[in-house]
């Protein structure tokens, strides 16, 4: 018999184990991934705020002094009007500023290309596997070609065609990356193709295109996310390779690969700082970034137990 201090705990007990919850509640029990999240808020939101909170705009000519540059970090500028805390580089622009501009451009990049890719791969996948057959078989060839291939000379190859930009690079990176999502779309959507909520999809005929991103997607989507959290690290990375290399943004675009080769030809020469910070900016992103996906990919795993 139910007493009515059952009753009460009832729809208490039933608020703790609502997926959300205990989706938040396997995600902050591991220590790292609280760690990774805290410092990834912070870099985007140091990256969306960067016109508000940077001592100076560094790609506004107006404000730059050439007798302040390649000042060693904690110096102050020539009138004493600014203190730069990282130092400066070679056109005498503040490096925690132009870090907190290039991370902005950086993300922006990765976000962009990873999303579209996810868009593009995740419907490829979807299409293959629900129809099967030659289109399958078609699709799949596709995507094998495209992954025997290593990212950064499909990259290369791209933008030796394409030229620089921002929107250059951004088409580079979809390129290189929407494989990834189609091969774990289709192989997530083959798992759900022979469910009987699909098959009662059909029976009441309602289109594919509804079928495929009404019901079936939703269900696929776990493992999209974590490739999607990891490969907006490698997108990252291989945006910061391409601008090293003086193929990805222009130098009118700052990047975090762009600084860190605006001070390659100084390191040598005892001026570290200029590539060091920019560095360790654009590899706590990735270590944040890379430890959220590790555990997200746990917490999403269909045989993960609480």
């Amino acid at each position: 018999m139910n007493t009515p201090a059952s009753i009460a705990a009832a729809p208490a007990k039933s608020k703790e184990q609502t997926p959300w919850r205990r989706f938040l509640s396997d995600f902050f029990a591991s220590k790292l991934a609280t760690v990774g999240l805290v410092m990834l808020v912070v870099i985007v939101g140091a990256a969306l705020l960067a016109p508000w909170i940077a001592p100076q705009n560094p790609y506004d000519l107006a404000v730059l002094d050439i007798m302040d540059s390649k000042l060693a970090p904690g110096s102050e500028s020539g009138d004493g009007a600014m203190h730069y805390w990282l130092g400066t580089d070679g056109q005498a622009r503040d490096l925690l500023s132009a870090i907190l501009y290039g991370m902005r451009t950086s993300l922006l990049v990765a976000t962009v290309s990873v999303l579209a890719a996810f868009g593009i791969g995740a419907t490829v996948g979807l299409i293959a596997a629900y129809f099967g057959g030659r289109i399958d078989a078609l699709l799949m060839r596709i995507v094998d070609i495209q992954l025997s291939f290593p990212a950064i000379l499909v990259a290369l190859m791209l933008l030796a065609i394409l030229g620089k930009g921002v929107d250059k690079v951004i088409i580079a990176l979809i390129v290189v990356q929407w494989a990834y999502f189609a091969r774990a779309a289709r192989g997530a959507a083959l798992v759900e193709r022979g469910k009987e909520y699909v098959e009662a999809a059909r029976c009441m005929s309602l289109s594919w295109g509804r079928v495929l991103f009404r019901h079936v997607l939703p269900n696929c989507m776990p493992p999209l996310i974590v490739i999607a959290t990891i490969d907006l690290a490698h997108a990252i990375a291989l945006e910061a390779t391409l601008s090293f290399l003086g193929v990805g943004v222009p130098v009118t675009e700052p990047s975090l690969g762009m600084l860190i080769y605006n001070g390659f030809e100084y390191l040598l020469s005892g001026q570290y700082w200029i590539s060091f910070f920019p560095g360790i900016a654009l590899a706590l992103a990735i270590i944040a970034i890379n430890l959220v996906g590790d555990h997200l990919r746990d917490v999403l795993n269909p045989r993960h137990e609480n």
